[in-house]
């Protein structure tokens, strides 16, 4: 049966989402239709949809609920191709944000927003140029498969990383390599990952460290949406990555250059392990009202 889908357009650094309230759980759109709203010529235009459902009204908020009782919201995160995604660091901001102008959670100053999420419990701050959102443990994961991307003439190594889902981070030479690429194409990563992995391309800065801040140019080819403008968890990913290439006296605070803006990655030390945080912006761009069959 139609029905009409009140929904609010949002982005952090041009990655794009579109956004709805369903506290109780009650809407479930099909990958169909999610595709539908993420059609950029047919629909509303996105790389993926974000449901604002209260965590007690979903099987996944469950265990975000069991992880931490503040985690009264869950992101139920969805990429524009109707697949799941375990987390978004941009759409994790612009959630907060979200939530902020509908009047479902408040964040005074100098306190945090838990969030359950798939991957799970994030907490989210403000910051100087939005919000901060503690991606929590790192790890890697995935080994260093070959990566061969359309117009990258030689198949090139990648570290594989986890910061709640998985990525893959390849070094080019320089600024021509990182333009040549066409990520309209899927990257072909040998030995391919189970379940896929967000590909990144990264390119360090001259000089790499400046003012005790190391910085990186990125681009991404988000698994389930293709090449996106932004993609948070990538930006840490990279900044992990070159880090680890550098060696030991590489910074711990990073400036990652995307296509649509830049975002900031700090590791720190928490009582479980090392964390890694991201800041940037989020805004809220539009309503509107999209009749879905």
């Amino acid at each position: 049966m139609p029905f009409d889908l009140r929904f609010t357009k949002g982005q952090g650094t041009g990655n794009d989402f579109v956004l709805f309230s369903d506290p109780e759980g009650d809407v479930e759109l099909t990958p169909e239709q999610i595709r539908a709203v993420c059609d950029r010529r047919f629909g509303v235009g996105a790389d993926g949809v974000i449901r604002a459902v209260r965590s007690e009204n979903l099987a996944a908020g469950s265990a975000a609920l069991a992880e931490d009782a503040e985690a009264l919201w869950f992101m139920d995160y969805w990429n524009a191709d109707g697949t799941v995604s375990e987390m978004c660091g941009n759409g994790i901001r612009v959630y907060a944000e979200y939530l902020l102008d509908q009047g479902l959670a408040e964040l005074p100053a100098g306190r945090e927003i838990a969030i359950g999420t798939r991957a799970g419990v994030r907490r989210v701050s403000r910051s100087a140029d939005g919000y901060q959102a503690d991606l929590g443990l790192w790890r890697r994961a995935g080994g260093e498969p070959l990566v061969r991307a359309k117009n990258l003439p030689v198949a090139r190594p990648g570290l594989g990383i986890d910061v709640g889902n998985p990525h893959v981070v390849v070094a080019l030479a320089d600024d021509a390599e990182l333009a040549a690429l066409d990520l309209g194409y899927l990257p072909v990563l040998d030995p391919a990952p189970e379940a896929g992995a967000n590909v990144e391309f990264v390119v360090p800065a001259e000089p790499l460290v400046e003012d005790g801040v190391g910085r990186i140019r990125m681009r991404v080819h988000e698994r389930g949406s293709g090449e996106t403008l932004s993609c948070g968890t990538g930006a840490v990913a990279s900044a992990l990555a070159v880090r680890y290439w550098a060696g030991s006296s590489a910074p711990d605070d990073w400036r990652v250059q995307v296509p649509g803006g830049v975002l900031g990655v700090r590791m720190f030390q928490a009582g479980d392990g090392e964390h890694v945080a991201l800041s940037g912006p989020a805004e809220l761009v539009f309503d509107g009202v999209l009749a879905l069959a």
